[in-house]
Protein backbone atom coordinates (compact mmCIF):
# COMPACT_ATOMS: atom_id res chain seq x y z
CA UNK A 1 0.00 0.00 0.00
CA UNK A 2 1.25 3.50 -0.83
CA UNK A 3 2.82 5.34 2.09
CA UNK A 4 0.57 8.36 1.63
CA UNK A 5 -2.61 6.28 1.86
CA UNK A 6 -1.38 4.79 5.14
CA UNK A 7 -0.20 8.20 6.39
CA UNK A 8 -3.72 9.58 6.00
CA UNK A 9 -4.95 6.92 8.43
CA UNK A 10 -2.68 8.09 11.26
CA UNK A 11 -4.36 9.37 14.39
CA UNK A 12 -3.58 11.47 17.44
CA UNK A 13 -0.01 12.58 17.99
CA UNK A 14 1.24 10.60 14.99
CA UNK A 15 -1.11 12.58 12.72
CA UNK A 16 0.08 15.88 14.22
CA UNK A 17 3.70 14.86 13.66
CA UNK A 18 2.96 14.00 10.04
CA UNK A 19 1.22 17.34 9.46
CA UNK A 20 4.16 19.18 11.04
CA UNK A 21 6.42 17.86 8.28
CA UNK A 22 4.76 20.23 5.82
CA UNK A 23 4.67 23.97 5.52
CA UNK A 24 5.64 26.80 3.23
CA UNK A 25 8.77 24.90 2.20
CA UNK A 26 6.65 22.02 0.86
CA UNK A 27 2.83 22.28 1.01
CA UNK A 28 0.89 19.19 2.06
CA UNK A 29 -1.43 19.68 -0.95
CA UNK A 30 1.50 18.94 -3.27
CA UNK A 31 2.17 15.71 -1.39
CA UNK A 32 -1.49 14.73 -1.68
CA UNK A 33 -2.08 15.39 -5.37
CA UNK A 34 1.32 14.09 -6.54
CA UNK A 35 1.61 11.20 -4.06
CA UNK A 36 2.15 8.48 -6.68
CA UNK A 37 4.69 10.50 -8.65
CA UNK A 38 6.62 11.53 -5.52
CA UNK A 39 6.85 7.97 -4.17
CA UNK A 40 7.97 6.61 -7.56
CA UNK A 41 11.05 8.87 -7.81
CA UNK A 42 14.54 7.73 -6.73
CA UNK A 43 15.17 10.43 -4.14
CA UNK A 44 17.57 8.25 -2.13
CA UNK A 45 19.81 7.62 -5.15
CA UNK A 46 21.11 11.21 -5.11
CA UNK A 47 24.28 11.93 -3.14
CA UNK A 48 23.60 15.25 -1.44
CA UNK A 49 27.32 15.82 -0.84
CA UNK A 50 28.25 15.42 -4.51
CA UNK A 51 27.87 18.68 -6.52
CA UNK A 52 27.72 16.67 -9.76
CA UNK A 53 24.39 15.23 -8.62
CA UNK A 54 22.91 18.72 -8.89
CA UNK A 55 21.79 17.91 -12.45
CA UNK A 56 19.65 15.01 -11.23
CA UNK A 57 18.16 17.20 -8.52
CA UNK A 58 17.31 19.86 -11.10
CA UNK A 59 15.57 17.26 -13.26
CA UNK A 60 13.49 16.15 -10.28
CA UNK A 61 12.53 19.75 -9.54
CA UNK A 62 11.52 20.32 -13.16
CA UNK A 63 9.54 17.08 -13.15
CA UNK A 64 7.73 18.08 -9.96
CA UNK A 65 6.80 21.49 -11.36
CA UNK A 66 5.60 19.96 -14.65
CA UNK A 67 3.45 17.40 -12.83
CA UNK A 68 1.87 20.17 -10.76
CA UNK A 69 1.16 22.21 -13.88
CA UNK A 70 -0.42 19.19 -15.58
CA UNK A 71 -2.56 18.49 -12.54
CA UNK A 72 -3.66 22.13 -12.48
CA UNK A 73 -4.60 22.10 -16.18
CA UNK A 74 -6.82 19.04 -15.70
CA UNK A 75 -8.99 20.75 -13.09
CA UNK A 76 -12.37 21.70 -14.56
CA UNK A 77 -15.70 22.92 -13.30
CA UNK A 78 -16.57 25.24 -10.47
CA UNK A 79 -14.96 23.06 -7.80
CA UNK A 80 -11.76 22.70 -9.78
CA UNK A 81 -11.28 26.42 -10.43
CA UNK A 82 -9.79 27.28 -7.04
CA UNK A 83 -7.70 24.10 -6.99
CA UNK A 84 -6.33 24.97 -10.42
CA UNK A 85 -5.20 28.38 -9.15
CA UNK A 86 -3.74 26.90 -5.96
CA UNK A 87 -1.74 24.17 -7.74
CA UNK A 88 -0.42 26.69 -10.25
CA UNK A 89 0.67 28.91 -7.37
CA UNK A 90 2.46 25.99 -5.70
CA UNK A 91 4.28 25.18 -8.94
CA UNK A 92 5.60 28.74 -9.16
CA UNK A 93 6.42 28.83 -5.44
CA UNK A 94 8.48 25.62 -5.52
CA UNK A 95 10.24 26.71 -8.71
CA UNK A 96 11.27 30.03 -7.13
CA UNK A 97 12.26 28.43 -3.81
CA UNK A 98 14.45 25.61 -5.15
CA UNK A 99 15.54 26.87 -8.56
CA UNK A 100 19.02 27.78 -7.30
CA UNK A 101 19.25 25.00 -4.72
CA UNK A 102 17.51 21.87 -6.11
CA UNK A 103 19.48 19.69 -3.68
CA UNK A 104 17.46 21.27 -0.87
CA UNK A 105 14.26 19.97 -2.47
CA UNK A 106 15.71 16.46 -2.52
CA UNK A 107 16.80 16.80 1.11
CA UNK A 108 13.35 18.09 2.08
CA UNK A 109 11.36 15.32 0.37
CA UNK A 110 13.71 12.61 1.66
CA UNK A 111 13.18 13.95 5.18
CA UNK A 112 9.40 13.91 4.71
CA UNK A 113 9.25 10.39 3.24
CA UNK A 114 11.56 8.98 5.90
CA UNK A 115 9.45 10.34 8.75
CA UNK A 116 6.18 9.32 7.11
CA UNK A 117 7.45 5.75 6.77
CA UNK A 118 8.61 5.78 10.40
CA UNK A 119 5.25 7.02 11.67
CA UNK A 120 3.35 4.45 9.60
CA UNK A 121 5.67 1.69 10.81
CA UNK A 122 5.18 2.70 14.45
CA UNK A 123 1.41 2.79 13.99
CA UNK A 124 1.38 -0.66 12.36
CA UNK A 125 3.51 -2.09 15.18
CA UNK A 126 1.14 -0.70 17.78
CA UNK A 127 3.70 1.68 19.29
CA UNK A 128 2.62 5.07 20.57
CA UNK A 129 5.03 8.05 20.64
CA UNK A 130 3.24 9.29 23.75
CA UNK A 131 3.40 5.93 25.48
CA UNK A 132 6.25 6.89 27.76
CA UNK A 133 8.16 9.94 28.95
CA UNK A 134 11.11 9.05 26.72
CA UNK A 135 8.86 8.80 23.66
CA UNK A 136 7.22 12.12 24.54
CA UNK A 137 10.64 13.78 24.73
CA UNK A 138 11.61 12.23 21.40
CA UNK A 139 8.43 13.63 19.88
CA UNK A 140 9.24 17.11 21.16
CA UNK A 141 12.83 16.87 19.96
CA UNK A 142 11.59 15.77 16.55
CA UNK A 143 9.35 18.85 16.37
CA UNK A 144 12.30 21.09 17.25
CA UNK A 145 14.47 19.50 14.56
CA UNK A 146 11.68 19.83 11.99
CA UNK A 147 11.37 23.52 12.81
CA UNK A 148 15.12 23.92 12.31
CA UNK A 149 14.76 22.31 8.88
CA UNK A 150 11.98 24.76 8.00
CA UNK A 151 14.10 27.68 9.25
CA UNK A 152 17.02 26.54 7.15
CA UNK A 153 14.86 26.37 4.03
CA UNK A 154 13.20 29.77 4.51
CA UNK A 155 16.61 31.33 5.23
CA UNK A 156 17.95 29.87 2.00
CA UNK A 157 14.89 31.25 0.21
CA UNK A 158 15.48 34.80 1.51
CA UNK A 159 19.16 34.50 0.56
CA UNK A 160 18.12 33.71 -3.02
CA UNK A 161 15.63 36.60 -3.00
CA UNK A 162 18.31 38.96 -1.71
CA UNK A 163 20.68 37.98 -4.51
CA UNK A 164 17.91 38.53 -7.07
CA UNK A 165 17.23 41.96 -5.56
CA UNK A 166 20.91 42.91 -5.69
CA UNK A 167 21.27 41.84 -9.34
CA UNK A 168 18.12 43.72 -10.32
CA UNK A 169 19.27 46.84 -8.50
CA UNK A 170 22.76 46.75 -10.03
CA UNK A 171 21.26 46.63 -13.53
CA UNK A 172 18.88 49.45 -12.58
CA UNK A 173 21.83 51.59 -11.51
CA UNK A 174 23.57 50.95 -14.83
CA UNK A 175 20.48 52.13 -16.71
CA UNK A 176 20.13 55.13 -14.40
CA UNK A 177 23.70 56.14 -15.19
CA UNK A 178 22.83 55.77 -18.86
CA UNK A 179 19.96 58.24 -18.39
CA UNK A 180 22.42 60.70 -16.82
CA UNK A 181 24.71 60.26 -19.80
CA UNK A 182 21.83 61.09 -22.16
CA UNK A 183 21.07 64.25 -20.19
CA UNK A 184 24.72 65.26 -20.50
CA UNK A 185 24.54 64.75 -24.27
CA UNK A 186 21.66 67.23 -24.51
CA UNK A 187 23.99 69.93 -23.15
CA UNK A 188 26.50 69.18 -25.90
CA UNK A 189 24.00 69.62 -28.74
CA UNK A 190 24.51 73.40 -28.77
CA UNK A 191 27.90 72.86 -30.41
CA UNK A 192 26.33 71.22 -33.50
CA UNK A 193 24.80 72.89 -36.56
CA UNK A 194 20.98 73.31 -36.48
CA UNK A 195 20.15 70.42 -38.83
CA UNK A 196 22.39 67.91 -37.12
CA UNK A 197 21.30 69.18 -33.70
CA UNK A 198 17.62 68.61 -34.54
CA UNK A 199 18.30 65.07 -35.74
CA UNK A 200 20.37 64.14 -32.69
CA UNK A 201 17.92 65.82 -30.33
CA UNK A 202 14.97 63.82 -31.68
CA UNK A 203 16.86 60.54 -31.33
CA UNK A 204 17.99 61.37 -27.79
CA UNK A 205 14.48 62.39 -26.74
CA UNK A 206 13.04 59.09 -27.97
CA UNK A 207 15.74 57.17 -26.16
CA UNK A 208 15.23 59.19 -23.00
CA UNK A 209 11.45 58.66 -23.00
CA UNK A 210 11.89 54.90 -23.43
CA UNK A 211 14.52 54.72 -20.71
CA UNK A 212 12.51 56.85 -18.27
CA UNK A 213 9.48 54.59 -18.74
CA UNK A 214 11.65 51.53 -18.07
CA UNK A 215 13.15 53.14 -14.96
CA UNK A 216 9.66 53.95 -13.67
CA UNK A 217 8.50 50.35 -14.06
CA UNK A 218 11.71 48.86 -12.70
CA UNK A 219 11.67 51.14 -9.65
CA UNK A 220 8.25 49.77 -8.76
CA UNK A 221 9.56 46.23 -9.27
CA UNK A 222 12.51 46.96 -6.98
CA UNK A 223 10.22 48.35 -4.33
CA UNK A 224 8.02 45.28 -4.58
CA UNK A 225 11.06 42.97 -4.21
CA UNK A 226 12.16 44.92 -1.13
CA UNK A 227 8.74 44.74 0.52
CA UNK A 228 8.37 41.02 -0.21
CA UNK A 229 11.83 40.31 1.21
CA UNK A 230 11.09 42.30 4.38
CA UNK A 231 7.79 40.45 4.83
CA UNK A 232 9.57 37.11 4.49
CA UNK A 233 12.10 38.18 7.11
CA UNK A 234 9.24 39.13 9.43
CA UNK A 235 7.77 35.62 9.12
CA UNK A 236 11.19 34.02 9.61
CA UNK A 237 11.80 36.02 12.78
CA UNK A 238 8.41 35.01 14.16
CA UNK A 239 9.34 31.36 13.69
CA UNK A 240 12.83 31.99 15.10
CA UNK A 241 11.48 33.66 18.23
CA UNK A 242 9.02 30.80 18.78
CA UNK A 243 11.78 28.21 18.38
CA UNK A 244 14.12 30.11 20.70
CA UNK A 245 11.38 30.40 23.33
CA UNK A 246 10.87 26.64 23.29
CA UNK A 247 14.59 25.96 23.68
CA UNK A 248 15.51 28.64 26.22
CA UNK A 249 12.31 29.06 28.24
CA UNK A 250 11.32 25.41 28.23
CA UNK A 251 14.12 22.94 27.56
CA UNK A 252 16.92 24.94 29.20
CA UNK A 253 14.80 25.87 32.23
CA UNK A 254 13.89 22.21 32.68
CA UNK A 255 17.59 21.29 32.63
CA UNK A 256 18.35 23.94 35.27
CA UNK A 257 15.54 22.56 37.43
CA UNK A 258 16.97 19.05 37.12
CA UNK A 259 20.37 20.49 38.05
CA UNK A 260 18.89 21.94 41.25
CA UNK A 261 17.28 18.62 42.13
CA UNK A 262 20.54 16.78 41.44
CA UNK A 263 22.29 19.09 43.91
CA UNK A 264 19.79 17.97 46.54
CA UNK A 265 20.34 14.28 45.94
CA UNK A 266 18.17 13.82 42.86
CA UNK A 267 19.16 12.00 39.64
CA UNK A 268 21.83 13.55 37.35
CA UNK A 269 20.60 16.45 35.26
CA UNK A 270 21.85 14.94 32.00
CA UNK A 271 24.13 16.12 29.21
CA UNK A 272 24.01 19.58 27.68
CA UNK A 273 25.15 18.37 24.26
CA UNK A 274 21.69 18.34 22.67
CA UNK A 275 20.86 21.77 24.07
CA UNK A 276 24.19 23.10 22.84
CA UNK A 277 23.59 21.76 19.33
CA UNK A 278 20.21 23.52 19.27
CA UNK A 279 21.66 26.78 20.57
CA UNK A 280 24.44 26.65 17.97
CA UNK A 281 21.88 26.11 15.21
CA UNK A 282 19.88 29.05 16.54
CA UNK A 283 22.98 31.24 16.57
CA UNK A 284 23.89 30.28 13.01
CA UNK A 285 20.42 30.89 11.57
CA UNK A 286 19.95 34.12 13.52
CA UNK A 287 23.27 35.47 12.31
CA UNK A 288 22.54 34.53 8.69
CA UNK A 289 19.24 36.41 8.83
CA UNK A 290 20.86 39.36 10.59
CA UNK A 291 23.45 39.64 7.82
CA UNK A 292 20.73 39.41 5.18
CA UNK A 293 18.78 42.23 6.83
CA UNK A 294 21.86 44.44 7.00
CA UNK A 295 22.62 43.75 3.33
CA UNK A 296 19.04 44.68 2.45
CA UNK A 297 19.44 47.92 4.41
CA UNK A 298 22.65 48.67 2.53
CA UNK A 299 20.91 48.15 -0.82
CA UNK A 300 18.20 50.62 0.22
CA UNK A 301 20.87 53.15 1.19
CA UNK A 302 22.60 52.74 -2.18
CA UNK A 303 19.38 53.45 -4.06
CA UNK A 304 16.81 55.37 -1.97
CA UNK A 305 13.24 54.84 -3.16
CA UNK A 306 10.53 56.33 -0.91
CA UNK A 307 8.26 53.68 0.56
CA UNK A 308 7.54 51.54 3.62
CA UNK A 309 10.66 49.38 3.36
CA UNK A 310 12.92 51.52 5.57
CA UNK A 311 10.49 51.26 8.47
CA UNK A 312 10.00 47.53 7.93
CA UNK A 313 13.75 46.91 7.87
CA UNK A 314 14.27 48.99 11.01
CA UNK A 315 11.64 46.88 12.74
CA UNK A 316 13.11 43.50 11.74
CA UNK A 317 16.62 44.73 12.57
CA UNK A 318 15.50 45.69 16.08
CA UNK A 319 13.69 42.37 16.46
CA UNK A 320 16.65 40.23 15.46
CA UNK A 321 18.95 42.26 17.71
CA UNK A 322 16.65 41.44 20.63
CA UNK A 323 16.63 37.78 19.63
CA UNK A 324 20.40 37.47 19.45
CA UNK A 325 20.83 39.41 22.70
CA UNK A 326 18.45 37.04 24.50
CA UNK A 327 20.28 34.05 23.05
CA UNK A 328 23.73 35.15 24.18
CA UNK A 329 22.69 36.21 27.68
CA UNK A 330 20.53 33.13 28.31
CA UNK A 331 23.02 30.52 27.08
CA UNK A 332 25.84 31.50 29.44
CA UNK A 333 25.21 29.01 32.25
CA UNK A 334 26.92 27.30 35.16
CA UNK A 335 27.35 23.73 34.00
CA UNK A 336 28.78 22.44 37.27
CA UNK A 337 27.51 24.06 40.44
CA UNK A 338 29.54 24.20 43.68
CA UNK A 339 28.26 22.20 46.67
CA UNK A 340 25.08 23.49 48.29
CA UNK A 341 26.85 23.83 51.66
CA UNK A 342 30.35 25.35 51.70
CA UNK A 343 32.76 25.14 54.60
CA UNK A 344 35.07 28.04 55.33
CA UNK A 345 38.60 27.81 53.99
CA UNK A 346 37.50 25.04 51.61
CA UNK A 347 38.24 25.00 47.89
CA UNK A 348 35.50 24.15 45.41
CA UNK A 349 35.14 23.92 41.63
CA UNK A 350 32.53 25.35 39.28
CA UNK A 351 32.28 25.15 35.48
CA UNK A 352 30.66 27.68 33.17
CA UNK A 353 29.59 27.04 29.60
CA UNK A 354 28.43 29.15 26.67
CA UNK A 355 25.92 27.05 24.76
CA UNK A 356 26.28 28.97 21.50
CA UNK A 357 29.82 27.56 21.39
CA UNK A 358 32.08 29.09 18.79
CA UNK A 359 29.33 30.00 16.33
CA UNK A 360 29.28 33.68 17.29
CA UNK A 361 33.00 33.99 18.02
CA UNK A 362 33.58 34.40 14.30
CA UNK A 363 31.53 37.61 14.37
CA UNK A 364 32.13 38.84 17.93
CA UNK A 365 34.92 39.09 20.43
CA UNK A 366 35.14 35.88 22.49
CA UNK A 367 33.72 36.31 25.99
CA UNK A 368 36.06 36.77 28.94
CA UNK A 369 34.90 35.30 32.25
CA UNK A 370 35.91 36.62 35.65
CA UNK A 371 34.83 34.89 38.89
CA UNK A 372 34.31 36.75 42.15
CA UNK A 373 33.12 35.35 45.48
CA UNK A 374 30.36 37.56 46.89
CA UNK A 375 28.13 37.50 49.93
CA UNK A 376 24.49 36.48 49.97
CA UNK A 377 23.46 40.11 50.43
CA UNK A 378 25.52 41.15 47.40
CA UNK A 379 23.90 38.37 45.36
CA UNK A 380 20.42 39.65 46.24
CA UNK A 381 21.43 43.16 45.20
CA UNK A 382 22.76 41.93 41.86
CA UNK A 383 19.50 40.14 41.11
CA UNK A 384 17.71 43.50 41.15
CA UNK A 385 19.97 45.00 38.47
CA UNK A 386 19.73 44.65 34.69
CA UNK A 387 22.42 44.86 32.04
CA UNK A 388 22.39 45.18 28.29
CA UNK A 389 24.76 44.08 25.58
CA UNK A 390 25.51 46.07 22.46
CA UNK A 391 26.91 44.78 19.18
CA UNK A 392 29.18 46.56 16.79
CA UNK A 393 27.67 46.99 13.33
CA UNK A 394 29.06 44.89 10.53
CA UNK A 395 30.89 46.64 7.69
CA UNK A 396 28.82 47.49 4.60
CA UNK A 397 28.72 45.01 1.77
CA UNK A 398 29.64 45.26 -1.89
CA UNK A 399 28.80 48.50 -3.64
CA UNK A 400 28.28 48.64 -7.42
CA UNK A 401 29.30 52.31 -7.50
CA UNK A 402 32.75 53.22 -8.71
CA UNK A 403 34.64 56.20 -7.40
CA UNK A 404 33.49 59.33 -9.21
CA UNK A 405 30.20 57.84 -10.42
CA UNK A 406 27.09 59.99 -9.82
CA UNK A 407 24.78 58.50 -7.20
CA UNK A 408 21.02 59.08 -7.26
CA UNK A 409 20.09 60.86 -4.03
CA UNK A 410 16.42 61.25 -4.85
CA UNK A 411 14.48 58.97 -7.15
CA UNK A 412 11.06 59.98 -5.85
CA UNK A 413 9.73 60.26 -9.38
CA UNK A 414 9.99 56.47 -9.57
CA UNK A 415 8.25 55.87 -6.25
CA UNK A 416 5.14 53.76 -6.14
CA UNK A 417 2.07 56.02 -5.80
CA UNK A 418 0.51 55.94 -2.34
Amino acid sequence: MAVWIQAQQLQGDALHQMQALYGQHFPIEVRHYLSQWIESQAWDSIDLDNPQENIKATQLLEGLVQELQKKAEHQVGEDGFLLKIKLGHYATQLQNTYDRCPMELVRCIRHILYNEQRLVREANNGTSPAGSLADAMSQKHLQINQTFEELRLVTQDTENELKKLQQTQEYFIIQYQESLRIQAQFAQLAQLNPQERLSRETALQQKQVTLEAWLQREAQTLQQYRVELAEKHQKTLQLLRKQQTIILDDELIQWKRRQQLAGNGGPPEGSLDVLQSWCEKLAEIIWQNRQQIRRAEHLCQQLPIPGPVEEMLAEVNATITDIISALVTSTFIIEKQPPQVLKTQTKFAATVRLLVGGKLNVHMNPPQVKATIISEQQAKSLLKNESTRKYAPTPPGFSPWKEGDPRPQDVSRWAIPT
